[in-house]
């Protein structure tokens, strides 16, 4: 049996696609202050490049430091994501309370090596003083369809995690794009996303940002469609998290507006609605302040 049958949940992809019209549409109404205040305490604030070095990260954390000083009125983001081996740069720099340390892990972003070793990894990040860890859905074993094993490491990783928040990222565009059709690509993703949840998953989150496509309006309301079947079929409400390509205000909205439209707004809190991006801070402040705004 399917999930989607599990969840008592019907996946179309025509009939997304007209209901992602509506919710655009809803969107232009929502581009408001309210929103992009809510939208600017979303964000996992990012940086995971190649060439990040621990002055850089130490730099990256104290502008979280500082921004209450220089905007008192807006919220700080919900955490600062970057690679395992910063989690304990960003620990020793962060004085900030309530502002969470995610750091991507398991062999992000290809989730291709061995089980030992992405737990290892893991643990380290943890030690080192992660709040939070981004894994990704071993693509490998899901799409040959092997379930048993796609499980079995998802659920070895909460074990690690056990007491911290663990977001499955899904690489939804690859999902989307890996298939014949979009249908048999919306529904790869509402499996993926049912079958994170059942492993233990806190959030389900479409992409790395290391290929493309990465997020998309699309595929994000598949998901939150699985988030709201697996609500109300156990009780369990988890999160949301759009990453890779959220790069303006208008993007962060519309992703808002999914969320919304599908869970409610209780659903937007940083507890269970998170935005992965680096530029998008940046961005929805300058929307907010109406003139430029480069503080991250």
């Amino acid at each position: 049996m399917k999930l989607t049958e599990k969840y008592s949940l019907t996946i179309n992809a025509e009939e997304l696609e007209k209901e992602l019209a509506q919710i655009k549409e809803k969107a232009k109404a929502n581009f408001n202050e309210e929103n992009l205040k809510i939208a600017l305490g979303a964000i996992d604030l990012t940086s995971l490049h190649t060439s990040d070095t621990p002055e850089f990260i130490t730099k990256f954390t104290d502008k979280v430091n500082k921004f209450k000083a220089q905007y008192p009125q807006y919220p700080l983001p919900a955490s600062i994501c970057v690679y395992p081996n910063f989690a304990k740069t960003v620990k020793g720099t962060l004085k900030e309370e309530g502002v969470g340390i995610t750091t991507v892990s398991a062999c992000f972003p290809s989730s291709q090596s061995f089980l030992d070793v992405k737990e290892l990894e893991t643990r380290h990040a943890i030690e080192d003083g992660a709040t939070e860890i981004d894994i990704v859905l071993p693509h490998s074993s899901f799409v040959a369809g092997n379930l048993e094993e796609t499980r079995k490491e998802i659920s070895s990783l909460r074990k690690v995690t056990e007491g911290k928040t663990l977001k499955v990222i899904l690489e939804s565009g690859a999902l989307q794009t890996g298939y014949p059709t979009l249908q048999e690509g919306v529904e790869a993703i509402a499996e993926a996303s049912l079958l994170a949840l059942e492993e233990g998953a806190d959030f389900i989150k479409t992409s790395t940002g290391k290929q493309e496509p990465s997020a998309t309006p699309i595929a994000a309301l598949v998901m939150c469609k699985c988030l709201k079947a697996y609500m109300e079929k156990t009780g369990k409400r988890r999160g949301f998290k759009p990453a890779g390509g959220v790069s303006s205000s208008e993007d962060a909205i519309l992703y808002l507006s999914i969320v919304e439209h599908t869970m409610g707004r209780e659903q937007l809190t940083p507890k269970y609605f998170r935005i992965g991006a680096s530029s998008l801070a940046n961005k929805v402040l300058t929307s907010l302040e109406g003139t430029p705004v480069k503080f991250y």
